[in-house]
């Protein structure tokens, strides 16, 4: 690509790509906010920038193997739905068990578990995975043009996720002791969503 990367079309369709890759992200955000109603806003942008870490390292990555070890990437490809499926099922599953488990607790005596950074990463790792996949959109990319891309997407996810963390967290106030199970079924789901669309599509 040429050095006209940031022309409107290589901008709208960085912007355009940024969003597709954010929805899982934003999804696992406002699952968090579910869990963690009282959430500080330094955790909230602590957690959107891992996600947007994320998701820039991602593209990246995947350019890089394209450009270096293209076959190799190729084969692994196809585990990617299953790692991503894995990690969220494991996520998601703990959080369902706890909510589950805080069900006959009266609201006000839940204590809600703080987002640990363990967790928090492997979430990050979860929703960008398949961002990996990117490495081939942006193929003919020049280094500066592919890191310019993967910074808009990453600042893209930033933005949503703090929109799914604040929308969370509003109806985590609400739903009290349901919030834990509700999040824990967003996460299976996204990790059953990432899964179909990457066996079956």
């Amino acid at each position: 690509m040429s050095w006209s990367f940031l022309s409107f079309t290589f901008v709208l369709n960085s912007i355009l790509l940024g969003v597709g890759l954010a929805m899982d992200a934003f999804s696992v955000s406002m699952a968090n906010g579910l869990n963690e109603p009282q959430m500080s806003k330094r955790k909230h942008l602590g957690i959107a920038g891992t996600f947007a870490f994320f998701q820039i390292a991602m593209p990246l990555i995947g350019w890089i193997c394209v450009h270096t070890i293209v076959e190799l990437f190729s084969s692994f490809q196809k585990f990617i739905p299953w790692i991503a499926l894995l990690l969220l099922l494991y996520i998601g599953g703990s959080m369902l068990k706890e909510g589950i488990q805080n069900r006959a607790v009266p609201p006000e005596e839940i204590t809600h578990k703080p987002l640990k950074i363990k967790t928090l990463f492997v979430q990050g790792i979860a929703t960008a995975i398949d961002a990996l996949s990117v490495g081939f959109t942006i193929a003919d990319y020049n280094a500066a043009a592919a890191v310019t891309a993967s910074l808009i997407i990453g600042l893209v996810t930033f933005i949503i996720c703090i929109a799914g963390l604040l929308i969370g967290r509003k109806f985590g106030v609400k739903l009290a002791g349901k919030a834990a199970i509700l999040g824990g079924v967003i996460l299976i789901g996204i990790g059953l969503e990432i899964w179909i669309r990457g066996v079956f599509f």
